[in-house]
């Protein structure tokens, strides 16, 4: 591991007074990690530095030719004050993953590590009180070679930059609505779809404007070669339970490899649920929800770490799932993978470090 240098700012910005107005993704920390990379050198001079600006050529690669990949992670704060990360080595392999499919460096996982736990730490009074909080983790990777040309750059910047974002739910975990998309696709076999890659992000962007004018929260993306199998909801993995089994779509080369979703699947067979990893055709979907072998749908990521849904409109034809609550198995999900997350209940899997 690398030594990390530290400069501390002399300017430190107000703290925001009433956390239950965080929101997601506007407020910044004092303070940024930052590590350099250049072929034949490696990465190199890792630092803590007050946040700011970056000062880049109008050529940087990362512009025109899109090498830039991040991940997302948060600090807890545990009742007794203390904090905790959840699973970080797991999104910095991710990310490595991701940089070896758009042709980037593998990252210093152990140094970039050491840099996240010391930034926390030199920001820790910026992690959030309130239930459902959390200080959320942003590392981040990019292209720096001024020059234009279909190729892998030979310099990168790796930074980890921290916002404190409020409760997901505030008023509760409601069913959101989601809007399956039959015209555009994300991303197919072979692609980059299992990539943290910041052009699936981009991609996906239309998708989501035209699901949100039709008043759904998310779009359900089908598979890009028949358009007929379910992949992931836009920032979330796909789940569905069928009274005590839960099925989700299986791994293949499309689908992002979600945290959450590896650990949620963990936690359901501990639990005493079956669970299945295999292809699911959309029309399945819809049938077993109106014949009501389908019991429950939600979502599983970071940011909202289960999130149930309570309607589908695919070409038109809507179904809906439940009473409009939480159903049993999505609430039993969230409320163990959270408590192991807060602190409140006994991490038996070694998924916590605690800082």
């Amino acid at each position: 591991m690398q030594e990390i240098k530290v400069t501390l700012s002399t300017a430190l910005k107000q703290k925001p007074q009433d956390e239950s107005q965080l929101g997601f993704g506007r407020i910044f920390t004092d303070h940024m990690f930052l590590m350099n990379y250049e072929k034949g050198r490696g990465w190199y001079d890792p630092r803590i530095v007050p946040y700011g600006d970056f000062s880049m050529d109008p050529a940087a690669m990362v512009f025109h030719y899109g090498q830039a990949i991040f991940e997302g992670t948060k600090c807890y704060r545990r009742q007794d004050g203390g904090l905790q990360l959840f699973r970080p080595e797991e999104n910095l392999a991710r990310m490595s993953r991701s940089a070896e499919r758009m042709a980037m460096p593998h990252l210093d996982e152990e140094t970039a590590l050491a840099g996240l736990k010391k930034l926390v730490d030199i920001e820790k009074d910026w992690v959030p009180h309130q239930d459902g909080t959390s200080l959320y983790i942003r590392p981040t990777m990019i292209a720096l070679d001024a020059q234009l040309g279909v190729h892998a750059s030979h310099k990168y910047l790796f930074y980890i930059i921290l916002s404190p974002v409020g409760a997901y739910y505030k008023e509760g975990l409601k069913p959101v609505g989601i809007y399956v998309e039959d015209s555009y696709v994300r991303a197919v076999r072979g692609g980059v779809g299992f990539t943290k890659c910041a052009g699936n992000y981009a991609a996906s962007i239309l998708a989501g404007d035209i699901a949100e004018k039709k008043g759904y929260a998310q779009v359900l993306w089908l598979d890009g070669v028949e358009q007929k199998y379910v992949e992931e909801v836009g920032s979330m993995n796909m789940m569905f339970a069928y009274g005590n089994k839960i099925v989700t779509p299986m791994l293949n080369g499309s689908i992002l490899p979600g945290i959450t979703r590896k650990s949620v699947l963990q936690l359901a067979a501990q639990l005493g649920y079956e669970v299945e990893e295999k292809r699911i055709a959309i029309e399945d979907v819809f049938e077993d929800i109106k014949d009501g072998r389908c019991t429950e749908a939600f979502g599983t990521g970071t940011a909202a770490v289960i999130s149930p849904v309570g309607e589908l409109c695919w070409k038109d034809e809507k179904v809906v799932l439940g009473d409009g609550s939480i159903g049993p198995v999505a609430q039993k999900l969230y409320d163990t993978l959270t408590g192991i997350q807060y602190g409140r209940l006994p991490d038996e899997n070694g998924w916590i470090v605690k800082l």
